[in-house]
Order: C-alpha cells, then structure tokens, then sequence
C-alpha cells in the first residue's frame, strides 16, 4: 500500500473527463492495488472522499467514506468505505441547497456551492456489481463534488458567488455558522 500525491487545482489531469475504468479489469491485482492505494490516502489525508483523477490517474474510480459523523461538516450520516466504478448521477428533484466545500485538490480553501439535493447514482461496485443508490441532503453534495472530478470539474467552477470562495481561516472566521445569513 502507498500514499499517493494528490494533485492541486492547475494539474491538468484534473480538467480531464475520465476514462471508464474497463468492467473487466475490476477486481484485477491493478485495480486492488488502486483502491487500497485510494483507501490509504484518504485516510492520510483526512477527506472523506477521493476520485482517482486527484491521484492523477484520469479513470472514472471514486471512493467514499464517513466514519466518524461528526466532522468538520456536522452530523452527517456515517458511510462505510465504498468503492464506484463508472457512477452515473441523475437528479430526482431540482431542489438545491448550498454547502461550504472543501477539496484536497484545493488545499486551504472552502467555497460556498449549490447543487440538488436529492440524486441517484448507479454505479458499479469493487466487485463488479451493479448497484444503485439515492441520496439526499448533504450527503448528495459530498457524492456530486467526488463525481464532478471525474467529468473535469472542480467545485469552484460551481461557484454562483465568488465573494463565498475562502480560505479555511477566514471560512472559520467570518462564515462558519452563518449559513442562514447568505444570499437566496
């Protein structure tokens, strides 16, 4: 297992849309090896999700997990760490809502972003298995930001206002806690 180097906003790998990862090489020593290459380095680095074009390697590989629900975000709902191959997204509602995002490719930084609030994604798991899930709340925004990278997309490109882009210790200072206080 290695940690791997995880690329800052300017690489351009992460302005790529990603490669499908091939069905028939999940599962293969490669592919075990990528995920617990993933795994390790999500936990190094303290997130709570990773895509594979932020360890430069431009495949549609995306891994999630939420173990302590009590995180710099608030209560959210705990996840156990998962694997997605090839996810799709299809929003259920437009309803949206915004959250302050951070991203390990956009280190020291935060930034108020809107995005709908009730999605499915279907995807394909470590073992090759077609899965499908609905998400809601913040938990749809943690899984559209992991998915925007493997379209190109960062999510200060999802900016509506970029006065709300900040880093981590004005955020603290000046935003945290102050939701209801912005802009409609």
């Amino acid at each position: 297992m290695a940690i791997l180097d995880i690329i800052r906003m300017g690489h351009p790998t992460l302005r790529q849309i990603a490669a499908p990862y091939p069905v028939d090489k999940i599962g293969s020593e490669e592919f075990k090896t990528l995920i617990r290459d993933m795994h390790e380095t999500l936990h190094a680095s303290g997130g709570i999700g990773l895509a594979a074009p932020q360890v430069n390697i431009p495949v549609q590989v995306a891994v999630v997990e939420i173990i302590n629900n009590e995180s710099r975000y608030g209560d959210i709902p705990t996840i156990p760490f998962s694997v997605f191959v090839n996810p799709v997204m299809t929003v259920i509602a437009e309803e949206t809502a915004g959250y302050w995002e951070g991203c390990l490719s956009v280190p020291g930084m935060m930034g108020y972003v809107e995005r709908p609030q009730h999605i499915r994604i279907d995807y394909l798991d470590e073992q090759a298995s077609a899965r499908s899930m609905e998400l809601t709340g913040f938990l749809s925004t943690v899984f559209q930001h992991e998915f925007d990278h493997l379209q190109g997309h960062l999510y200060i490109d999802r900016l509506k206002d970029p006065s709300l882009l900040s880093f981590e210790a004005e955020y603290r200072q000046f935003h945290q806690g102050k939701l209801a206080e912005l802009p409609d």
